[in-house]
């Protein structure tokens, strides 16, 4: 479980693909890995990651097939929004978050407001039905407040701190991004399901 505030950002620094997957090494860019061990969560770039090997400032996870089909931005050189796992004792400054991506979306606008930028994403249809207005929802693993949904997008402010703390800043029309709903807008809907 994450919170979606972002501690580091690091860098994809090598890929391996696999039969059925990738092994990818990350640099941690800052990230204190002194008490990370092997089988511990990593939020890279929205996706849950399991490390399976430590290297001096990085650290090696495997990708699954679904992880490739569903997420984006794991590629060599690519910057990565790094969290550690939360722990029960820390402070929940985002929002719930899995790090199970649910979808990639498009960035339809990326304006400057300001000091601050208007996110608008396009994503599959059938995502914006658990997106609330002032709810949040995870942009490449980034806790963020939605300001307005419409059929098939939703669009978020983003402040100074969150463009310099994260990639986020990188993005342009047209770029791909992972996308996790609020987790319990999903438990919502199938309890809903079945209680009739």
């Amino acid at each position: 479980m994450f919170t979606g505030i972002v501690e580091a950002m690091g860098q994809v620094r090598r890929v391996e693909p696999r039969q059925s997957g990738a092994r990818v090494l990350v640099g941690g860019g800052g990230l204190e890995l002194s008490d990370v061990k092997v089988g511990d969560s990593i939020c890279v770039n929205g996706c849950c990651l399991t490390v399976t090997a430590l290297a001096p400032d990085a650290f090696w996870v495997d990708l699954s097939q679904e992880t490739l089909e569903r997420s984006v931005g794991l590629a060599v050189g690519a910057p990565v929004n790094l969290e550690k796992a939360l722990r029960l004792a820390d402070r929940l400054g985002g929002h719930l978050v899995t790090g199970h991506v649910d979808d990639r979306g498009e960035v339809t606008r990326f304006d400057p407001l300001g000091d601050n930028r208007l996110l608008e994403v396009r994503v599959p249809a059938h995502l914006t039905r658990y997106l609330a207005r002032k709810g949040s929802v995870t942009v490449n693993g980034v806790s963020l407040t939605v300001n307005r949904v419409d059929a098939d997008r939703f669009e978020v402010n983003l402040i100074p701190h969150t463009l310099q703390a994260t990639n986020l800043r990188h993005l342009q029309t047209g770029a791909l991004v992972n996308v996790e709903v609020d987790l319990l807008a999903r438990y919502i809907e199938r309890l809903l399901a079945h209680s009739s």
